[in-house]
């Protein structure tokens, strides 16, 4: 959905800005760094840049920061891709033997796109979206970050807005980053429900003994459901969404509810009817009627676009990168506010280019207080750079990717105080 202040044809004119003032350089070839632990992996990691006229240019890859920053400042690219880490250079993948160029670690990473759940949304289809069916992308995350924390042990998960529709999840834990196709691909399958293309209309089947970690899903989902199922997507409203909800359940169930239904019209009293039927069901017959929960998960469940998380070479659309049709820009998400994200609110490059030509109150003093906080950087520019996102509304993103940032590092000052602990026990 584009936003109203955003004009796709200024982009060329706004990305040399950006990318000279706004773009945060220096925490992200902080995160991709990581703490230059392992040799050569900032070095041998892949980026891809999506340039005017969508000509595509892969396998780029910088030894520095400044060289990274150079290049992305003379190509001005309309989107950036991060793939994975590789055996030798990627920039230098044709002069390696054939075979040995290879790629060997990559964060963990989830594509959650608001267009797989076109069959379940009545407000939107196709890359719109609006504050109804966000619940879905809301209701994701919150399934998925508990999932990967608690039941996989993962600590340093990053959740960005892809800046039109949908999110991206980047697990960036170093046990993460090594995981094997198959160990990957395993993750994927354990956090898949909803299965089946649009020939399938019952693509959520469970059985007993349901899961624990399907029972966790659901207590997600049953915070949600009602007032998103049905009040803003008015699943037991009209007969076309009526329909699709009968279509889910047994033949016999079926009957009764469309007897029931004929008389009672408001959505809460047949969503009640509904689960009290089910209820029965599995009192009588012990086992097998789960209908009710399978619905609320096919409306509600993550869709996970696997082969993105499979593969160790695929690549994802970068954190701060430019949609360039919303003009919306790639920002990490906050989840102790995740109920409160609006994608729409998200600001635009334009809104942050115009935001850099705006005094605002007390910035003297401001200025004064960066200027005292890098004054140990040798580089002006460099504090000026600070500066000038502090002053858009891009500033609390970067704060929050800087928080981010704290966590990985003080994680990894605990690994090596353990080893170091370890290596004086020998």
């Amino acid at each position: 959905m584009p936003s109203s202040d955003y004009d796709p044809a200024i982009l060329p004119d706004l990305l040399p800005l950006y990318y000279r003032r706004l773009f945060p350089f220096a925490q992200y070839y902080r995160w991709l760094n990581y703490g230059g632990v392992q040799k050569n992996y900032f070095q041998n990691r892949e980026f891809s840049f999506t340039l005017k006229d969508d000509i595509y240019v892969r396998y780029q890859s910088f030894t520095t920061q400044s060289e990274l920053e150079k290049e992305m400042q003379k190509m001005n690219p309309y989107k950036i891709d991060v793939g994975a880490v590789y055996s030798h250079r990627p920039n230098q993948h044709n002069t390696v033997k054939s075979g040995t160029f290879q790629a060997l670690e990559k964060e963990l990473v989830f594509d959650i796109d608001m267009t797989d759940y076109d069959d379940v949304r009545s407000c939107c289809s196709a890359a719109d979206i609006c504050s109804k069916c966000w619940t879905l992308m809301t209701i994701a995350i919150h399934i998925l970050d508990r999932a990967l924390r608690e039941d996989f042990g993962f600590q340093h998960l990053l959740w960005v807005y892809s800046g039109r529709r949908g999110v991206h999840c980047w697990v960036c834990d170093e046990a993460a980053r090594k995981l094997s196709v198959a160990a990957r691909s395993a993750v994927a399958e354990y956090l898949s429900l909803v299965k089946g293309g649009d020939e399938t209309i019952r693509k959520v089947v469970l059985t007993d003994p349901i899961h624990p970690f399907i029972r966790e899903s659901l207590s997600v989902v049953e915070r949600y459901f009602p007032q998103y199922a049905l009040h803003q997507q008015n699943i037991l409203s009209n007969k076309d969404t009526v329909d699709k909800v009968l279509a889910l359940v047994p033949e016999d169930v079926r009957k009764e509810l469309l007897q029931y239904f004929q008389n009672e019209k408001k959505p809460e009293k047949r969503w009640a009817f509904l689960e009290d039927l089910a209820k029965k069901k599995q009192t009588t017959f012990k086992k097998g009627y789960h209908f009710e929960k399978e619905i609320k998960l096919q409306y509600c469940y993550p869709r996970l676009d696997v082969n993105v998380s499979k593969g160790v070479n695929h690549l994802l659309k970068s954190p701060f990168s430019i949609h360039p049709k919303t003009g919306r820009i790639s920002v990490p998400i906050d989840l102790s506010q995740l109920d409160e994200f609006d994608p729409l609110a998200v600001p635009t490059i334009s809104m942050i280019c115009d935001e850099l030509d705006r005094p605002r109150a007390g910035e003297e003093e401001e200025k004064e207080e960066d200027i005292k906080e890098k004054d140990n950087e040798k580089d002006a520019a460099e504090r000026r750079k600070i500066r000038d996102y502090k002053r858009t509304s891009l500033a609390e993103y970067v704060k929050h990717f800087d928080q981010f940032l704290e966590g990985l590092a003080h994680s990894r000052k605990g690994e090596l105080l353990k080893k170091s602990d370890l290596q004086k026990d020998f």
